[in-house]
């Protein structure tokens, strides 16, 4: 029935199979271990407590509460935007020459003593 001679010869079942069979058996056998080093994450996770109080949906309003009342007591008015330092940049000296001129700023919109246009009287 089978001529065995033609099947060694065939250029299929010589480079085809093995190829399917690798692709295949390599597709179950990557989704087991990527599955083992899953598990092993999931089995050694443990978050820090500060950390599971805020992901815990419970405490979370606690959190919240906390951040607001934090707000609250905030001077929002007074802040000011200074722009962070470029890789060349030193920071520290750069950051001094930006609140230097946002302080000079200040001064002279409110007046030159930076006391809003009101007189001063020695």
């Amino acid at each position: 029935m089978f001529n065995l001679k033609a099947l060694k010869k065939s250029k299929t079942l010589k480079y085809g199979l093995p190829m399917l069979v690798l692709v295949v058996g390599g597709s179950f056998g990557l989704r087991e271990f990527s599955q083992i080093r899953y598990d092993e994450q999931r089995i050694n996770r443990r978050l820090d407590p500060s950390l599971e109080a805020r992901v815990n949906v419970r405490d979370q309003s606690v959190v919240l509460e906390e951040e607001y009342e934090k707000m609250k007591t905030q001077k929002l008015d007074e802040w000011k935007n200074i722009r962070g330092p470029r890789p060349w940049e030193d920071s520290r000296e750069y950051q001094n020459q930006q609140r230097a001129r946002l302080d000079q700023k200040h001064t002279t919109k409110n007046g030159i003593d930076g006391t809003n246009g009101q007189e001063v009287r020695e």
